[in-house]
């Protein structure tokens, strides 16, 4: 099942989601449902509160097939900064640039309930960070430094990110 995104300003994109005790078929059941939202959408990450449920939640998936289920995820550690464009499903049409970890370990657990540990360079790194903030009540648009109109966005990239 696909459902809507909440677009900013909306009260529960600032909340923090609270963790997710026991996996329950639910669970299973709203990563199944958020990972196709996201897909629908274009999307490279989500969050559950971007869905309006205020869980711990969250996917990444930045190659394709190369999925990352993220439930109660932490970073618990982060090295490195690097500043690069970043957008949003739920703030559609602003861009800009944010500074971020170059590299990242998180810590969480998977759909089976195994605890998982994934250490993360470059823009995967960025997407863990992006998402987890989501978890958090926090949106890039308040650590974004410049942002990037969107009909020039492909010329900022190619002027700024590929050197």
């Amino acid at each position: 099942m696909r459902y809507p995104i909440l677009i900013h300003p909306n009260d529960k994109l600032k909340r923090t989601a609270q963790p997710i005790d026991v996996i329950t078929d639910e669970t299973v059941a709203l990563l199944d449902d958020l990972y196709e939202t996201m897909v629908a959408m274009d999307g490279i990450g989500i969050a559950a509160p971007q869905v309006g449920k205020n869980l711990r939640l969250a996917i990444v998936e930045v190659d394709e097939g190369d999925k990352f289920e993220l439930i109660n995820p932490e970073i618990i550690e982060a090295k490195g900064e690097s500043l690069d464009v970043e957008g949003c499903l739920s703030i559609p049409h602003v861009y800009g640039t944010v500074k971020r970890a170059d590299e990242v370990t998180v810590r969480y657990f998977d759909r089976e309930g195994q605890e998982m540990e994934v250490t993360a360079f470059d823009y995967l790194a960025r997407a863990f960070q992006h998402e987890i903030d989501h978890l958090d009540g926090i949106l890039f648009v308040e650590k974004m430094i410049e942002q990037i109109p969107e009909e020039e966005l492909e010329k900022y990239m190619e002027e700024h990110l590929n050197d």
